[in-house]
């Protein structure tokens, strides 16, 4: 299930051809536990790689992708149905974009050591406090997207859900991590380069403060070396 802003359930649509879309999809990887510490095989070059976890129809990683060739990008999506309709929406001869259908639980699985900035946008709130541990900023996935960087650690996530953003501001900073850049009203903040999601068009339409937080934390040198 997806939740809006307030934390109440929304039906997911379903795309009834889904799954011809996925399989004739050139940017779908349809193996990536295969490339795990090996992405740079993908993209055939050693750029930067950036993820986006919750990558919904895909307007923000497309945007950014044609927005910064010399990065590469990668959207995750949980849902058959989501993906579907980020696939149709990429246009031929994106060379620094893939998509992956999966669960965010797995993503240790998937990538190790290679990984430069995570964004998470206008990821489900799970509003209940028995469900705290599925927000992507708990220290659950924290946790988890430590094996994740190369180098430093760097997190940006924007939201309109302002306890959802408390909860990240508190649990980044309990994790370790600096908070860089803090704006609870994006659109008339000075942050330069903000690439829009489908969700942030809608919200900021109707008047709603976009929260946005880019974090960073020293990993050790250990860790890196090992």
């Amino acid at each position: 299930m997806l939740y809006n802003k307030d934390g109440d359930m929304m039906r997911l649509r379903n795309v009834k051809n889904k799954q011809q879309i996925m399989d004739s999809s050139n940017y779908l990887v349809r193996n990536p536990k295969e490339y795990r510490g090996s992405w740079n095989k993908i993209f055939n070059n050693n750029h930067p790689i950036h993820i986006e976890i919750g990558t919904g129809k895909g307007q923000f990683i497309i945007g950014m992708a044609l927005q910064y060739p010399d990065i590469n990008f990668i959207g995750i999506e949980k849902y058959d149905s989501v993906i579907a309709r980020a696939l149709e929406k990429i246009p031929e001869g994106i060379p620094n974009l893939c998509m992956i259908r999966m669960d965010a639980l797995e993503i240790e699985e998937v990538f190790s050591k290679e990984i430069s900035t995570i964004y998470l946008n206008f990821s489900d709130p799970w509003p209940k406090k028995r469900q705290r541990k599925r927000r992507l900023t708990s220290e659950v996935f924290l946790e988890k997207y430590d094996s994740l960087f190369i180098g430093d650690a760097n997190i940006v996530q924007k939201t309109d859900n302002a306890k959802l953003f408390e909860y990240s501001l508190c649990s980044l900073s309990q994790n370790g991590y600096r908070l860089l850049e803090i704006s609870l009203d994006l659109h008339h903040s000075e942050i330069e380069g903000n690439v829009m999601t489908e969700y942030e068009e809608k919200f900021s339409k109707r008047g709603q403060n976009i929260y946005y937080v880019s974090a960073n934390k020293k990993l050790s040198s250990e860790r890196k070396k090992s």
